[in-house]
C-alpha cells in the first residue's frame, strides 16, 4: 500500500537559495516516503539478488554523501563522522535476517542529525563558498555542492521507488 505522500513541492519562484535547498529538502522527502510504514525486513530487502541495494542501504549512504561534501565547510563538525557508515560497501550491505528496528532508528537518526547539521550550514554559507571536501583534491562551491546532493537523491530515489515496489507494490513518482 502507497503510504500517505504529505511531501512539500518545491516553490515555483524564488531565489537560486530557495529553489536548490527546496529540491533539495522535496528528494529528501521521497526518500523517506518510499521508507514510510515498512519493517526492519522491509528495508533490508533487495529487489534483486545481484545488487546490494536495499532501501535502509540508501538511509545510511545519502547520509554519509551529505556529511561526505559538507563536513568541514562552513564549521560542521568532523565529529559527526562516527555515527556514519563510511564504507561504500557496508553502508548499502544491510542483512533482512539480522537488522532490527534499532539499526533502523540508529540509521534515521544519523539521518536526521546529518540533514539538520547540513541544513545551518547551508543556511549560514553563501552559494560561492568554495571548499576541498574531505578525500578530494579539487575545490567546489557550494552552489554546485548542493546541485549535486539534488542529483544523488533523485537518483537514488529511483532506485527507491523499484525497491519499494518489489518489497510491497507501493508505487508513486
Amino acid at each position: 500500500m502507497t503510504p500517505e505522500d504529505d511531501r512539500t513541492e518545491a516553490a515555483l519562484t524564488g531565489d537560486e537559495r530557495t529553489l536548490l535547498t527546496g529540491f533539495l529538502e522535496y528528494q529528501r522527502q521521497t526518500l523517506a516516503w518510499k521508507c514510510a510504514g515498512l519493517t526492519p525486513q522491509q528495508l533490508a530487502t533487495r529487489a534483486v539478488p545481484t545488487s546490494d541495494l536495499t532501501l535502509l542501504g540508501m538511509v545510511r549512504h545519502l547520509a554519509a554523501v551529505e556529511i561526505g561534501w559538507l563536513v568541514g565547510l562552513g564549521g560542521l563538525p568532523y565529529d559527526m563522522w562516527p555515527d556514519v557508515v563510511r564504507d561504500r560497501d557496508e553502508q548499502f550491505r544491510v542483512d533482512p535476517d539480522t537488522v532490527t528496528q534499532e539499526d533502523v532508528d540508529a540509521a534515521w537518526a544519523t539521518w536526521h542529525a546529518v540533514t539538520d547539521a547540513v541544513g545551518t550550514v547551508v543556511d549560514r554559507l553563501p552559494l560561492d563558498t568554495v571548499d576541498r571536501p574531505w578525500g578530494r583534491d579539487d575545490e567546489y562551491s557550494l552552489r554546485w555542492i548542493l546541485l549535486h546532493l539534488v542529483e544523488e537523491y533523485a537518483r537514488h530515489n529511483g532506485h527507491a521507488d523499484l525497491l519499494r515496489e518489489a518489497v510491497d507494490g507501493a508505487t508513486g513518482e
